[in-house]
């Protein structure tokens, strides 16, 4: 929980001490990419992380990830101008993806299936109370010791937790047998085609137009560059992107429904303090709480899903709960103008429970379909695509919402210019009918995801028998523990479609 502490502040803290960032440093043009350059980095390098985790052990690339992240923390304290701030915030955003998606995997092999409900909602408690606490802690260290101190909180809180890493994570011993490789190669091709594709999303229509030279540029490097992936992955005797993640319809459907998720999940977390300030006239920290009580039901929603998922399955625990984030999300646009605060905050509350019943199911039920050298990979996996989701949402609303300001308000008229000062009712209107527009998207987004669940996701997953592993004791001994537990509605025979044991 402390090493996923990290990466959760950092995503947060960073945003309320960008005005005294810039005032010190310059760039003003640039900073955008404090955050997308951090995002860049932790998405291109999760399937990396992954399979480096299922190969070489979870406690080594977590400890890897920590002290690069650390690093780069440091680093970013010592900065002399935005451009190097930018390029420390990449190597934080290195560490950052070995934290998220090691932590994640971890979670299932520590725990038997029934108590990962348990152990995730905790994970999702460090997400909330970060939401909740970083602007505000961001906002005082930038106002009183300095914007340095932002990125020096971390050093004290990555210290204990490699401490407590290093001295009590014990995996259990495997069975001796060759050195594993590592495909560096795919590894390098991953990073440059994610980095190159997620660069044309995040600055296209932004930096340049989307018609442009240097977006087609982009566009065309990095289509190249996914033919270089291919060829190398066909090749590597351990790929980085193996082709059974895609050929298990188990896995293929979660991605997909969780990279809708994504999609979706740009509405509250970008829109909706938009919308508090700007159309109901709330102050910066009374947007957040509209925002941050979302995050405050995600983790007890998630708690108490197993003893859903436990009746009816994965699948129709999830279903359930896309259903009513869809209902959720069409009923944004119903709102009146302006309207009363309590009524965007219900929603948000209502649609972090619905997350929470769609998200962790889903999650734990993926990892408890595969064997622990599958499962860092795994987890990785729908991670990513989530991540993927989320960025691809982020330029697809923009232009959605700047395309619906620029026809009520004139052309060359987007969302941050008129968002910065709202001034008349009209242009509250209009930032409005922008928000309710990319709901709309949102809402389509998550019947994508139900509809990806309901046709391709089977209706049982094909959880694995209990595994025995020796999970040593403080001593040095072992233990044997069982690290699945059966679901009885979810047993599967040899001949199950996305059996994980099948050769592929």
């Amino acid at each position: 929980m402390l090493s996923m502490a990290l990466a959760a502040l950092d995503s947060t803290i960073v945003s309320t001490a960008v005005p005294q960032i810039v005032g010190d440093l310059g760039g003003f043009s640039v900073f955008s990419w404090l955050f997308s350059g951090y995002l860049l980095a932790v998405t291109v390098t999760l399937p990396v992380y992954g399979r480096l985790s299922d190969s070489l052990g979870r406690k080594p690339v977590l400890i890897a990830g920590s002290v690069l992240f650390l690093t780069g923390s440091l680093l970013c304290a010592c900065a002399w101008d935005m451009g190097s701030l930018i390029a420390f915030r990449v190597v934080q955003g290195l560490g950052g993806g070995a934290i998220q998606g090691t932590v994640q995997t971890l979670a299932a092999d520590l725990y038997p299936l029934k108590e990962r409900p348990r152990i995730q909602a905790k994970l999702s408690t460090v997400w909330a109370t970060s939401s909740v606490l970083g602007p505000a802690l961001g906002g005082v260290l930038a106002s009183t010791t300095g914007w340095r101190w932002i990125f020096l909180i971390n050093l004290p809180i990555g210290a204990v937790a490699l401490f407590l890493v290093g001295r009590h994570l014990h995996e259990p011993r495997r069975a001796s047998g060759p050195r594993p490789t590592v495909d560096w190669a795919g590894a390098l091709a991953v990073f440059a085609a994610g980095g190159v594709l997620l660069t044309w999303l995040v600055q296209g229509g932004v930096a340049w137009a989307w018609t442009s030279s240097s977006s087609i540029a982009l566009l065309g490097t990095g289509l190249a560059l996914i033919g270089a992936v291919v060829a190398i992955e066909r090749r590597a005797a351990e790929p980085i992107l193996p082709g059974w993640v895609w050929r298990r319809r188990t896995i293929a459907a979660v991605n997909l429904a969780l990279g809708a998720m994504g999609l979706l999940m740009v509405a509250p977390t970008t829109f909706l303090p938009t919308y508090a300030q700007s159309v109901l006239g709330l102050s910066p920290t009374a947007a957040g709480f509209v925002l941050s009580v979302m995050t405050l039901s995600w983790p007890v929603s998630a708690a108490l899903s197993q003893h859903v998922y436990r009746r009816i399955g994965f699948r129709n625990t999830a279903a359930l709960g896309m259903t009513a984030a869809l209902a959720l999300l069409a009923a944004f646009p119903l709102l009146p103008f302006p309207g009363a605060v309590w009524q965007p905050t219900l929603l948000s509350l209502l649609l972090g429970a619905a997350l929470g019943l769609f998200q962790l199911p889903l999650i734990v039920g993926v990892q408890s379909t595969v064997g622990w050298a599958e499962r860092g990979t795994a987890t990785a996996s729908i991670l990513f695509y989530r991540q993927i989701g989320q960025t691809i949402g982020a330029a697809v609303f923009g232009a959605v919402a700047n395309g619906v300001i620029s026809a009520r308000l004139g052309s060359g008229t987007d969302l941050d210019a008129v968002a910065r000062d709202p001034g008349a009712d009209g242009v509250r209107q209009a930032i409005d009918a922008a928000v309710d527009s990319v709901y709309v998207g949102a809402a389509c987004a998550a019947g994508l995801a139900l509809l990806v669940l309901l046709t391709l996701a089977p209706r049982r997953f094909p959880v694995l028998e209990p595994e025995t592993v020796a999970d040593p004791l403080p001593d040095g001994t072992a233990q044997e523990k069982s690290s699945t537990a059966q679901l009885p509605h979810q047993q599967h025979s040899p001949r199950t479609q996305d059996n994980p044991r099948r050769t592929d």
